[in-house]
């Protein structure tokens, strides 16, 4: 690695080394401000019997360059390919031969000349002209392994583009699916809008947003997660059909099919139900896909999916039934559903009603059985706060997901539009909120002012944009659809510490130090604990003065910690698998920082972990240290 850094660096210097033989011959490429292209690569190869002979001038990177005495041939990428240049120093001139021959590898050029066929039949640019418009300081990674590197694929997206031509065609297709979006919506009389998405209350999903200050203003402000409540303000207007496309940002975690900030398609109509969502959320993947993939069966992975049949249609409560045997038409009571859960291991939380249960059915037995298109349809009221109830059958509401590849890719209710029934289901969304449950909604007085104005009856959907691109485009993760998906800085763990330096005004006091014979290791992982590498780490104790279990997770603990600073600190561990909260309220933990790298890190939070992870035989193993309660919190180990 040393020496790859070191031959890196003596390219650059001889690079910047030219650009400086450029400048004091007054050849300086960032003086040019522009060069006439009159064609692209792909251009130039589909209608080459009609160009074959004429004049053509292109533009950019030098991806090759074969030097061979009086003359070379080089390659030339731009946005629809590359294009191969035989470049002659008796057509081009001696002068600017030798700068030619001076080009690397990235730069940035021009070049005008007639379209022609080497002997090998390759369609060519015999150049007259060749001229460097911009020059690249830094090499390319090597073209025969290109860029493999995951990480710096996304953190240096331009470099992926320009290695990976896979790449850039998924974001070529990804721009064609939001133009075809909006060409069929369109076309079925939507208008397409635009809301804030600075809000003070941010609602119309379950999430946790992202909170900021609105300096002019002096006000809290969130960050929105979803589109709903604004767009159903406009049905109210008279906006008979609108929708809109855009970024929205949701305080979570980061996998393959979540980006903390991602693409939202919300669109409302109005004299319509979720039937006519349904409707229309299959023409319009049927449109998409005869459109951008050239038919309606696509592959994803090992799987064929088929746009082009009827999609399936089926309740929750017989989804359920299908793939697990139970019935939920058969469960009346809470407590009947409690016993189902119990026998089938599914985790459920005391706050769960008799839906609740039923949607974490749903979610255990029946999600990632739905690989072709599938409509699920009436859910329970209690995990549908803005939807109709079924007249029917008021215990479900008109609304339904609709899922391929096991993902869920759209949600769709006929729309509440009783004000009255809306505020208590706000009220029930506040009482959850009281009880920890952080991504449950907020009242929202203006929009219940709409509804009192008059809504008509509504069908509103939303589609995640992003897996719709994944699924079309055939990606695997949301990461490879995203230019610049949200990264953790480079430095961030380096400013942090600065920024704690900084603020740590007064003197700081001694802290006390414990010898590690005080410390205990749980018996489950005892094992396993390397007591060399965390060694090298700071180690604090921190009190649990209360812990529970994150809703609608089965993994989580909300830890609320005394780490001796005076302020409390609240972090979130994935270790409910191993202990009931309970058992760890009153307990001494270790708060490990700075944690050598070979130590892979579990759940961070305030520069502060309570847990940290191990590999051992490709699986995680967690190690929760804890330490005699006689030792104060926020005392140093060593």
């Amino acid at each position: 690695m040393a020496q790859q850094n070191k031959d890196t660096n003596e390219l650059i210097k001889v690079r910047r080394q030219k650009l400086a033989d450029l400048q004091a011959a007054g050849k300086n490429p960032f003086e040019i401000m522009k060069y006439d292209v009159t064609h692209h690569s792909k251009e130039i190869k589909d209608n080459f019997e009609e160009l074959e002979g004429k004049e053509v001038a292109v533009a950019g990177r030098l991806m090759f360059k074969r030097v061979m005495g009086k003359a070379s041939f080089c390659n030339v990428q731009d946005l629809q390919g590359g294009i191969q240049a035989y470049v002659a120093r008796d057509e081009i001139g001696v002068e600017s031969y030798q700068d030619f021959k001076k080009m690397d590898i990235g730069d940035i050029v021009g070049i005008k000349g007639k379209v022609f066929a080497t002997k090998t039949g390759e369609k060519s640019i015999h150049a007259e002209e060749v001229i460097l418009l911009s020059k690249s300081l830094k090499p390319l990674p090597e073209k025969f392994h290109g860029l493999t590197d995951t990480d710096t694929r996304y953190r240096q997206r331009y470099v992926d583009l320009i290695m990976n031509e896979e790449s850039k065609e998924v974001f070529i297709k990804r721009s064609k699916i939001i133009s075809k979006i909006r060409s069929y919506l369109d076309g079925q009389g939507f208008m397409e809008v635009e809301t804030p998405m600075l809000v003070s209350n941010a609602g119309g999903a379950a999430a946790r947003p992202f909170e900021t200050h609105y300096n002019a203003l002096s006000e809290d402000v969130k960050l929105r997660i979803s589109l709903e409540l604004y767009l159903k303000r406009l049905i109210v207007g008279g906006l008979e059909k609108v929708y809109e496309i855009g970024r929205v940002f949701r305080n979570e975690g980061v996998d393959t099919r979540h980006n903390p900030e991602f693409t939202l398609m919300e669109l409302y109509q109005a004299y319509t139900d979720y039937h006519g969502m349904m409707d229309l959320t299959e023409n319009l993947y049927r449109y998409l896909a005869e459109e951008v993939c050239g038919g309606t069966k696509i592959q994803y992975k090992d799987f064929e999916i088929d746009l082009g049949k009827p999609f399936e249609r089926i309740t929750m409560v017989d989804a359920v039934k299908k793939y697990s045997g139970v019935d939920f038409k058969e469960i009346k009571t809470l407590e009947e559903a409690r016993a189902a859960a119990e026998e089938h291991h599914v985790e459920y939380e005391e706050r769960h009603k008799r839906g609740d249960i039923l949607n974490l059915f749903f979610e255990e037995f029946v999600e990632d059985k739905l690989i072709q298109p599938t409509f699920v349809m009436d859910h329970p009221v209690e995990i549908s706060p803005l939807t109709k109830r079924k007249p029917e059958d008021p215990d479900y509401v008109e609304r339904f997901e609709f899922f391929m590849n096991g993902w869920e890719m759209a949600n769709a209710y006929s729309e509440l539009n009783d004000p009255i029934d809306q505020r208590e289901r706000f009220k029930a969304q506040e009482e959850l909120l009281a009880q920890g449950d952080e991504e449950a909604n907020t009242t929202d007085e203006d929009f219940l002012n709409a509804l009192e104005i008059g809504m008509p009856p509504t069908g509103g959907i939303g589609f995640g944009i992003d897996r719709m691109v994944m699924l079309l485009t055939n990606s695997t993760a949301i990461r490879d659809v995203l230019l610049f998906p949200t990264m953790k800085s480079l430095d961030a763990d380096k400013k942090s510490a600065k920024s704690e330096n900084s603020t740590s005004t007064a003197a700081p006091e001694k802290e006390e130090v414990v010898d590690f014979s005080k410390v205990k290791v749980e018996p489950l992982f005892e094992e396993f604990v390397d007591f060399d590498t965390f060694s090298k780490s700071d180690f604090r104790a921190v009190k649990v003065k209360a812990c529970e279990a994150v809703k609608k997770s089965k993994k989580l603990l909300q830890f609320t910690l005394d780490d001796g600073t005076g302020t409390d600190r609240t972090i979130l561990s994935g270790i409910h698998a191993y202990y009931e909260p309970e058992e760890l309220v009153g307990k001494t933990l270790i708060a490990i920082t700075n944690l050598p790298p070979r130590a892979m890190m579990g759940i961070e939070s305030c520069g502060m972990l309570l847990s940290a992870i191990h590999e051992e035989e490709g699986e995680e193993k967690l190690h929760l240290l804890m330490v005699d309660n006689h030792i104060p919190a926020g005392a140093k180990l060593y």
